[in-house]
């Protein structure tokens, strides 16, 4: 069973069904792209009775958690008590993501390289700190904000506002009763997922999210407008480093902290000129990096989530082959602010009719047999290819035939990777 409805439970779900190990998959509640390979099933991800009920009662082997919200919350612990393999990390462990204010605790006591940050409870101290520091300067809400509680403030006064919305609006609810303020790290992103059974750490292929809403990074932050991987900025001596300075310390942190950190371990990292630097850490796969990484995976992936659940990561191998594979966020007009639903869709068979093409529903629903937006990030259109110049020009081939009203999408992912490709 996979949990979720999203374009990243799309791509476990596509992923999965390749596997020979596995009969039926099961979606809750799923999304009408998932509906082409699994059984969908109308249960929210946060009722975890009703989730528990349903595995017992069709004698689900396997349950692969997608979304924050729902690990935060503890159902990998529902599961896990109940005898049922699930694949992500503990309540406790989530707190890596759940709890930025946690995550900071954890990287400086086990020296991990972060930015410098000030955390407050209240708002007048949170914006006395940033008259001192001066900007650029980051705002971030501590709890789950879906994406969106983060502030690259260009000015003090962008960063008092962020303030203001996150504690004194309540723009975020609770999240954002507790504040993070960081220094602005100057450098190139990147994501790297890992899967880690508490032990052993396995990272994936390299991937490069884009957050702003516009061209160029500009823009509000979202969820993520695109992704591409292989990300050129990390080569493998930076693998190397990364794995060594970041994800091997955090898990053994956390192992020494009593809350072992097993499932999906995402870091999203500034590149600086002094080395990897962690933005934040996330306990599920990426959204969208996972629909880049997983059509690159060669290895069947279940047993993979079943090596994580049974502390046997160590005795698998993962590969990936060298394609590049790149996605483009089609969303709603507005988002990442007020948007509207119910949008009829068009041109998905012809954009999937190219070779290396699949589109991933993020946030559509059938109505009456007519395919609709349901969602802010609507489709990631999604392409494979021999390398990252060609697949940029494939994958934008493939957006431009399909149409929905008010449409919005970035007309440059990827251009960093062309960059560095000369």
């Amino acid at each position: 069973m996979v949990i979720g409805s999203g374009g990243r439970e799309h791509a476990l779900t596509w992923k999965i069904a390749q596997s020979p190990l596995v009969d039926k998959i099961y979606c809750a509640p799923g999304n009408p792209g998932m509906a082409n390979l699994a059984e969908c099933v109308d249960i929210d991800v946060n009722d975890f009775d009703a989730l528990l009920a349903l595995t017992k009662g069709k004698s689900i082997g396997l349950v692969v958690v997608g979304p924050e919200d729902p690990l935060s919350k503890g159902a990998v612990d529902v599961f896990t008590k109940a005898g049922i393999k699930a694949f992500g990390p503990s309540r406790a462990a989530a707190r890596l993501e759940a709890s930025k204010s946690f995550a900071k605790e954890i990287m400086a006591k086990y020296n991990i390289p972060t930015a410098a940050y000030g955390e407050f409870d209240n708002a007048p101290a949170a914006i006395e700190y940033i008259k001192e520091q001066g900007a650029p300067i980051v705002v971030k809400a501590d709890g789950l904000a879906a994406g969106k509680g983060v502030t690259v403030a260009q000015s003090v006064e962008e960063a008092i506002q962020a303030v203001k919305e996150a504690m004194v609006d309540k723009a975020f609810g609770d999240a954002g009763a507790k504040v993070i303020i960081e220094e602005c790290l100057i450098g190139e992103e990147a994501s790297i997922l890992a899967f880690t059974d508490g032990m052993t750490v396995v990272p994936m292929v390299s991937s490069q999210d884009h957050k702003p809403i516009y061209d160029g990074d500009t823009g509000p932050n979202t969820g993520g407008m695109g992704a591409y991987s292989p990300a050129p900025v990390v080569t493998d001596a930076l693998m190397a480093e990364i794995e060594r300075t970041i994800l091997r310390p955090c898990v053994d942190g956390m192992a020494k902290e009593g809350a072992p950190y097993k499932g999906m371990l995402y870091a999203g990292l500034m590149i600086t000129g002094n080395g990897p630097k962690v933005i934040e850490f996330n306990c599920r796969f990426g959204d969208p990096e996972t629909q880049v990484v997983l059509p690159r995976m060669k290895s069947d992936i279940v047993p993979a989530f079943i090596a994580c659940c049974d502390g046997t990561l160590g005795e698998i191998e993962v590969e990936y082959d060298e394609a590049a594979c790149v996605t483009v966020v089609m969303a709603s007009g507005g988002y990442p602010k007020a948007y509207e639903k119910g949008k009829g869709i068009t041109g998905i068979p012809e954009a999937e009719a190219e070779d290396g093409v699949t589109v991933f529903h993020a946030g559509t629903k059938l109505a009456n047999g007519a395919l609709l937006t349901n969602g802010g990030r609507v489709l990631n259109v999604t392409a494979s290819g021999p390398d990252v110049p060609s697949t940029i020009e494939k994958v934008y081939r493939a957006v431009k035939k399909i149409a929905f009203e008010d449409a919005h999408y970035r007309n440059d992912i990827g251009r960093k990777a062309l960059s560095r490709l000369g």
